[in-house]
């Protein structure tokens, strides 16, 4: 016999915009820097906590882009991108690559991929993607990329939590 657990009043509430942010808020991600270039070759990069990976075999992640980011037109035309994971000490390059700044790579360091993307300095892990699919959901569109070079470095990674930055204690 199987006995029915007692309903929270917060399951039945509807899903708000506001409800919705706060629900989210409560996941902890890791934070990334999506890179890639243009067709001039000038590099273009913005923080993504919507990344995920997809696939083993073959090799897939998966990052969510605003239709309205100024990143959308670039990653929309491009033909990779680098997915570079945060370190517990780049919060700056973090809120520097979410904020609206003229050339977010002004006096940040880093390295060509191999397929031509930008690799952050010091950061926690790197993958090299070739771009396999664009899907749009909502006001977003999902990017799919097969991995073809990655690295890892030692370090703690940078979180973010309920609408803050947040560093793994051990």
């Amino acid at each position: 016999m199987s006995r029915a657990l007692p309903v929270s009043p917060f399951l039945s509430r509807v899903i708000d915009s506001d409800l919705f942010r706060a629900v989210l808020g409560r996941f902890a991600t890791g934070i990334t820097v999506i890179t890639t270039c243009d067709a001039t070759s000038t590099p273009h990069g913005m923080t993504v906590s919507a990344f995920s990976s997809l696939s083993l075999s073959p090799p897939l992640v998966l990052v969510c882009i605003g239709n309205e980011a100024t990143m959308a037109p670039v990653i929309g035309a491009a033909e990779s991108f680098a997915v570079n994971v945060l370190s517990a000490g780049q919060e700056a390059i973090s809120r520097r690559f979410a904020g609206k700044v003229d050339d977010r790579f002004a006096g940040v360091g880093y390295t060509t991929g191999e397929l031509g993307d930008p690799i952050l300095d010091d950061v926690l892990a790197s993958l090299q993607c070739r771009i396999v699919a664009r899907h749009p959901a909502g006001d977003h569109v999902i990017v799919v990329g097969e991995v073809v070079a990655g690295a890892t470095y030692e370090g703690k990674p940078l979180l973010y939590y309920r609408g803050g930055y947040a560093v793994l204690e051990r």
